[in-house]
């Protein structure tokens, strides 16, 4: 698998007709901005006993020089299992103490280690060792993502995990490719460059796609022969711990890698305003970005680069195949349970196809699959966790509240875990909460417009950038379109394509830097000019 093409989830084993689960009846109530009838929504897998996973946690305490270690205060943590909120396993606590010890090994790794010295073909040759092993243990790394993500295993195993090998892959053919240039100079010189290490690279890793991000980060940092300590989010620590015990069976020499499981205010502030890190780079909300940036800036001026919100319009234009868009649509907002910062969350569609769409949406959204993440066919599992599902109704109630129609869902499903039913809003307005504010859940707000211009700055007026999409089967209104958004990235009758190779990021407060491809190793190199006279007699 090249490609990380997740709209190919669209049919197949994800499809909610071939589903054998059961379904129940939700009422809607009595509020007057909401759809009508009743909304069906297959659950029972949801409701049932959960299944267990067969894979055992081996590792969950902090990874320092090479050895995995308690926390210097000794504390854990529980980490839960969405499904059912019950704890999984307990993590060692990392804070200020543990990130110091963890930076310390990584700065001697970067100034006394092999890794920087090492032929950048020997580094080439670990990080293509570290893909095979993952390979090899692609159904355990899964099933650890979904016990403690509650994304559907078969995405995990799938698509993700796979794309976690091929990312490792695309960065081990770059390890020896990374070279500087002679430059041109008015006079007798010779003029080089060298592109370097950066040297101690600090990476804070979200919880909604813990071993893509660690990808991300990880893999071009130890392409540019830097050292690294990572923080994963609290949420799930445990796919990290697992993989970077597999990176060190790879070869990989003692503090090159370090992870640190903790709390925000604690390891990750002491991460970013360390002085001894010479670069952060963040994925997650724009709020702790912006704190990220500024201990950042008050430490040592490290650079950083940031992964922050969206607030992404999809665009249905008037000569849209409806069906088509209907499903991509629900994809681009729905996969991932909606926890997807570039997820499609603001759908416009041109007023003369605005109401099949809103009705055929509203239908798709009722035949989604809610349940086990481990039970074939499931299309939806938990939300991370009860403050993000608690988040996630607040906004739903406000979504009614504001005056928008609630088409269907609306409402938890079941009794035990953090699971939400597929929810989406018609005749939703521009100044709403559910418009302007990142959900990040299963939550569709539909929008109105009259004429591209109109979308155009609309769309814009958003202060997140991260991506767009566009469905149309015209060229030059795509082309219009591509041009016009200010956004990372715009997919054309697409969404969430991904690749090894394709930059990501975004404009205005949705960060800054690019991440994959090769845009991606600016990120972790420095350039060096070198100048040396050349010989007169020579230069003549």
């Amino acid at each position: 698998m090249t490609s990380l093409r997740l709209s190919s989830l669209l049919s197949g084993s994800f499809s909610a007709a071939s589903s054998t689960a059961a379904t129940s009846l939700f009422s809607l109530g009595r509020n007057s901005n909401r759809g009508r009838g009743v909304s069906r929504f297959s659950t029972a897998a949801a409701l049932e006993v959960p299944i267990t996973p067969s894979v055992q946690i081996n590792h969950t305490k902090l990874l320092i020089n090479g050895q995995f270690v308690d926390s210097a205060s000794g504390k854990t943590f529980p980490t839960l299992d969405p499904r059912t909120g019950d704890v999984i396993a307990h993590v060692s606590e990392g804070d200020a103490e543990d990130i110091n010890r963890a930076v310390a090994a990584a700065r001697k790794a970067f100034d006394e280690g092999p890794w920087p010295k090492m032929t950048a073909y020997e580094r080439s040759r670990i990080i293509s060792r570290f893909a095979d092993l993952i390979e090899k243990h692609n159904d355990e790394i899964a099933a650890l993502e979904t016990w403690d993500n509650g994304k559907p295993y078969e995405q995990a195993a799938k698509i993700e995990v796979p794309m976690l090998t091929r990312l490792m892959r695309y960065y081990a053919g770059w390890a020896d490719k990374i070279h500087g240039l002679t430059v041109p100079a008015d006079g007798p010189y010779h003029v080089q460059t060298l592109h370097e290490p950066i040297g101690v690279a600090g990476q804070i890793i979200p919880w909604n796609f813990p071993l893509l991000m660690y990808a991300w980060k990880v893999g071009p940092a130890l392409a540019c022969a830097n050292t690294v300590v990572m923080k994963t989010a609290e949420q799930t620590p445990l796919s990290a711990l697992y993989v970077s015990n597999l990176l060190h069976e790879a070869g990989l020499p003692p503090g090159v890698l370090n992870v640190v499981s903790g709390y925000g205010p604690t390891a990750g502030a002491a991460l970013a305003s360390h002085m001894d890190v010479e670069k952060i780079a963040f994925t997650g909300s724009t709020e702790t970005g912006k704190i990220i940036s500024e201990l950042a800036a008050k430490s040592n001026l490290k650079p950083v680069t940031l992964e922050l919100g969206g607030k992404s319009a999809f665009i249905v234009c008037e000569d849209a195949d409806i069906d088509q868009a209907v499903e991509l649509a629900h994809f681009a907002l729905f996969f991932n349970q909606g926890q997807c910062c570039c997820a499609g969350s603001r759908t416009f569609v041109h007023e003369r196809v605005y109401d099949e769409f809103v009705e055929k949406a509203k239908a798709r959204a009722m035949k989604r699959v809610i349940g086990d993440p481990f039970k074939s066919g499931v299309e939806q599992g938990p939300q991370i966790d009860s403050e993000q599902f608690e988040k996630i109704l607040k906004y739903i109630r406000s979504g009614i509240e504001s005056g928008a129609t609630l088409e269907t869902g609306g409402e938890r499903v079941g009794t035990k875990g953090f699971y939400i039913q597929p929810t989406v809003f018609s005749n939703v307005q521009d100044g709403m909460k559910i418009a302007t504010e990142e959900i990040f859940g299963p939550v569709q707000s539909i929008l109105k417009f009259k004429n591209l211009d109109e979308v155009i700055k609309r769309a814009n007026t958003s202060p997140y950038g991260l991506a767009a999409g566009v469905f149309t089967k015209d060229i030059g209104t795509a082309n219009n379109l591509m041009r016009a958004l200010r956004v990372g990235t715009v997919w054309i009758n697409c969404f969430d394509t991904f690749d090894a190779a394709i930059p990501f990021g975004g404009y205005k407060m949705s960060g800054h830097g690019r991440e994959k491809g090769i845009y991606s190793l600016n990120n972790y190199l420095q350039v060096k000019a070198v100048v040396s006279p050349v010989d007169n007699a020579a230069w003549l």
